[in-house]
């Protein structure tokens, strides 16, 4: 599961890295992966400080720079 999550969290930071900014909605629905797995790959990148999470009901994710 490890793995998966850090392959995921690959997934993401160049699904961020193309598209800029974005919702939280529009990255489950732009990376093939289930929700489960895009949160907790999301977690880790924060937890490492190479994502921004901002707002409060539908969160915008964007690479820190």
């Amino acid at each position: 599961m490890i793995t998966e999550i850090g392959i995921t969290a690959g997934d993401i930071w160049h699904y961020l890295d193309e598209h800029g900014q974005v919702t939280l909605s529009n990255l489950v629905s732009g990376i093939d992966k289930p929700r489960d797995l895009i949160l907790m790959s999301l977690g880790w990148l924060a937890r490492e400080g190479h994502v921004v999470l901002e707002g409060e009901s539908d969160y915008r994710v964007s690479l820190r720079r």
